[in-house]
């Protein structure tokens, strides 16, 4: 009798090992979010954004996890680069793109906590990303209507190409008044979120979802959002491809 609680006992304690060791493993595969906003390295100035940019909410979205390959597009002075690089740890990596180097993100990225940052600064027409469908998730936060015309459907294939199927591109923007394109993009500051589902959708890409955390629906979308700062409306799109 003594034998067999004791096998009992045993086999009780191995299952609750076990299922320990699966919800530990569910809860470590969801980062903490909100720990980005806490980040003190980061610096001031980029910290004071986050109230409006909601990087916690938009990482979220897009669920970006420990270990994946990602890529931020216009990543100028690396807002998003130290988000993500903090989000995908050392077992990630993350492509940092520019039309130009900018002297502050290669001197950023030599910092021992960015050593998963990959610069990769050209014309995003050829944006050196992999071709081989090996990202995760691409992003491009703001800067869509800064892009040539022409070289946003090349770009954007190379991000189709460059990601692995279920892979996430992810845009972020101004919203512009629905209809008008990319009429204000050089004057306004904005896009026509139907522009860039037409764009991405051309190429191959499925629209997953839409955000709303960064929704502003009393946005008239007739100003500069460079002379009004913080009062646009922004659209937040997840594609996936196929």
């Amino acid at each position: 009798m003594m034998a067999i609680r004791l096998c009992n006992y045993v086999r009780l304690n191995a299952a609750l090992f076990s299922l320990s060791l699966f919800f530990g493993c569910a809860a470590s595969s969801t980062p903490d979010y909100n720990a980005v906003l806490g980040d003190t390295s980061r610096p001031e100035a980029e910290r004071s954004l986050d109230a409006v940019r909601k990087p916690n909410e938009v990482m979220a979205f897009y669920a970006v996890k420990n270990g994946d390959r990602v890529a931020d597009i216009f990543a100028s002075r690396g807002y998003y680069t130290a988000i993500l690089s903090q989000l995908v740890g050392r077992s990630g990596i993350v492509y940092s793109a520019n039309l130009a180097p900018r002297q502050e993100l290669h001197d950023r990225a030599k910092q021992p906590a960015m050593a998963n940052v990959r610069i990769i600064d050209g014309p995003f027409e050829q944006i050196a990303l992999p071709q081989d469908g090996s990202l995760d998730f691409v992003f491009i936060h703001l800067d869509y209507h800064e892009l040539p015309p022409d070289a946003r459907i090349p770009m954007t294939r190379r991000i189709f190409n460059s990601l692995k199927k279920g892979g996430v591109y992810g845009v972020v923007d101004h919203s512009a008044k629905e209809g008008v394109g990319d009429t204000v993009a050089k004057t306004l500051h904005r896009m026509d979120k139907n522009l860039v589902i037409k764009e991405a959708t051309s190429v191959g890409f499925r629209l997953d979802k839409e955000g709303t955390m960064l929704s502003r629906p009393e946005d008239t979308r007739d100003f500069s959002v460079v002379k009004e700062r913080d009062k646009s409306d922004r659209f937040v799109l997840k594609f996936v491809k196929p």
